[in-house]
């Protein structure tokens, strides 16, 4: 049984100048799970997010993924090594068509003569099938919420963040990408990591949950002990809902 988890953070830090966006975070990710990264804006959930896939160096700590220590690795390595991800501005290519977008991924991990196939079943799996030949820059939120994913899912990820995927989506887009999400888990055994303000996507994905605030980590746990957790309501909701809460 492989007990070692898929990925383990300890102690990472990163500053911009005087300002400690993420300090000293700990936290771990076994494989197979989906965890929720969840804190107030500012709390240096995106800022953790990159430096984990390599986009930006840490002052401090280790990063292991796979048993590897990938810490100040290049984005394209890491991403090759199995880890992917997408961002909280949707960075599809807009004036290349859905098809061409997927592609772009699938080129990471494979050659000219097999990356058509991994470009249809991707296509297929993310239902872009009928758009697939349209302009992304065309497309609604939804639409492009659904190729960034593709186009990540492309590199054949055994792992995938996803930055704020759910935000801006009505209630019927999120529980479609929801679902999508629990097939990706479920069937192709991807693992992932959520970083989300919308708590109905996380309350009903996500295993473990684990909250960050002024760049710490305050709590980790299941989703009921953390809506719970007497921290993590005053993170969000400041102490007089907290002391209102004990009334």
């Amino acid at each position: 049984m492989d007990v070692e988890p898929i990925l383990k953070v300890t102690n990472l830090t990163k500053n911009f100048g005087n300002l400690v966006a993420v300090n000293r975070a700990s936290f771990k990710v076994n494989r197979g799970e989906i965890v929720g990264l969840i804190g107030p804006n500012g709390a240096g959930k995106t800022t953790l997010f990159n430096a984990i896939s390599g986009l930006y160096r840490p002052e401090e700590g280790t990063i292991f993924f796979k048993g590897m220590n990938i810490t100040n690795w290049l984005p394209h390595r890491i991403c090759r090594l199995g880890m992917s991800r997408t961002f909280q501005v949707t960075r599809a290519f807009t004036h290349m068509t859905v098809e061409d977008t997927v592609r772009v991924g699938a080129y990471n991990r494979f050659n000219e003569n097999n990356v058509q196939d991994k470009v249809e079943q991707v296509i297929k799996v993310c239902d872009l099938v009928d758009i697939r030949k349209r302009v992304c820059e065309d497309l609604g939120l939804a639409s492009l919420r659904k190729v960034e994913l593709a186009r990540a899912l492309a590199t054949e990820p055994e792992m995938l963040l996803l930055d704020e995927a759910g935000a801006g989506l009505n209630a019927t887009e999120l529980a479609a990408f929801m679902d999508l999400i629990k097939k990706l888990n479920q069937e192709s055994q991807i693992t992932f990591c959520v970083v989300e303000h919308v708590m109905q996507m996380v309350m009903g994905l996500c295993q473990q949950i684990v909250v960050l605030d002024s760049g710490e980590i305050i709590a980790s746990g299941t989703p009921n002990q953390i809506s719970n957790n007497v921290r993590v309501i005053e993170a969000y909701l400041g102490k007089r809902a907290v002391h209102a809460r004990n009334q």
